[in-house]
């Protein structure tokens, strides 16, 4: 098969377009081909070797695709050859063929196609499982959403209105903001020319928000537990703004706040399949109703990868970007 490799950590051009060979399935492994990948920001770290893949994982980036299964490993049930599918995964999207654990497949949800489904598994799971799943979001809280416009923020506005909650978002231009608002979000923020603290504030009659889900990492710690509501919860899946932050345990005890910091990637396979569970019952019914959508910016040729990752660099895009064989 072809697949994205990186024989040298760098830039896009690093991503090279090669023959490799087939997965090998193992116990509980299903193999499937490959209809279409998405770019996360894990891959660009993982492209300048900054991220490497857990033990046992695929060497190639990816996490997340669609396509058709091929085969099946031993011990697998409930899944046939030929059956659609969507998959979270630890690496190897981009490529023609991978091996997903079994308990990572979801089928492809009603009304969403094959291709545009690839963009759908990594960010419903890391919402799912940071918002609802740790963070507990209720009716009538108010999430605070930073890069609304991304594929995690567009699919953490739609989960987050599906289930009774104002949204807040912050984004970098007047067009992200308006595509946010078209997706539901109640408070719209241009982080360039607003302070997020004093405009959720300002909406929230000084309450602020119950849960915020933060991309950046040290730049915004302070800041955060400022905006948190009392009884606040910081769920931080980012370091964008850096990685070490000083954080002020007086003004959080004054919050009654929590601050978790996860990773999807490397959690134990149990785990990631009681996500996905989770994401399959709770998600899906929404999709199919029309209710959450993918969204999707572009569609690339993956062996133009490098193409997508300067793409996400520039910090254009709104929603996904996709890559197909």
């Amino acid at each position: 098969m072809h697949a994205i490799t990186i024989p040298e950590p760098g830039g896009p051009e690093a991503l090279v377009w090669a023959e490799v060979p087939d997965p090998v399935l193992a116990e509980g492994e299903v193999l499937v081909e490959v209809a279409a990948s998405a770019v996360n920001r894990a891959d660009l770290l993982q492209r300048q070797g900054y991220y490497d893949p857990p033990r046992g994982a695929s060497p190639y980036p990816g996490l997340e695709c669609s396509g058709r299964i091929a085969a099946l490993g031993p011990g697998v049930a409930g899944w046939s050859v030929g059956d659609e599918v969507c998959a979270l995964l630890s690496g190897g999207g981009y490529a023609e063929k991978v091996a997903v654990p079994a308990g990572q497949l979801l089928p492809l949800p009603e009304g969403v196609d094959a291709v545009t489904a690839a963009g759908l598994p990594e960010v419903a799971c890391t919402v799912w499982s940071n918002v609802f799943m740790i963070a507990h979001l209720r009716p009538g809280d108010t999430l605070l959403v930073h890069g609304g416009a991304s594929g995690i923020g567009t699919m953490a506005i739609q989960l987050a209105k599906a289930a009774g909650a104002r949204v807040a978002v912050t984004a970098g231009s007047a067009e992200k903001l308006e595509r946010c608002r078209e997706l539901g979000a109640d408070i719209l923020i241009n982080y360039h020319e607003q302070d997020f603290v004093q405009e959720l504030r300002r909406a929230t009659d000084g309450a602020g928000a119950d849960v915020i889900l933060d991309i950046i990492g040290a730049k915004y710690l302070d800041r955060n537990v400022k905006a948190l509501a009392v009884n606040g919860r910081l769920a931080i899946i980012g370091l964008q703004g850096g990685i070490k932050g000083e954080l002020n345990l007086n003004a959080l005890l004054s919050k009654r706040g929590a601050v978790t910091a996860t990773s999807l990637r490397a959690r134990p396979e149990a785990e990631k399949a009681s996500i996905v569970a989770a994401v399959r019952e709770h998600v899906w019914p929404l999709v199919a109703a029309g209710r959450v959508r993918p969204v999707v910016d572009r569609t690339v040729p993956m062996r133009d990868a490098a193409e997508a990752h300067r793409a996400m660099e520039a910090g254009g895009h709104v929603g996904k970007i996709l890559l197909v064989p």
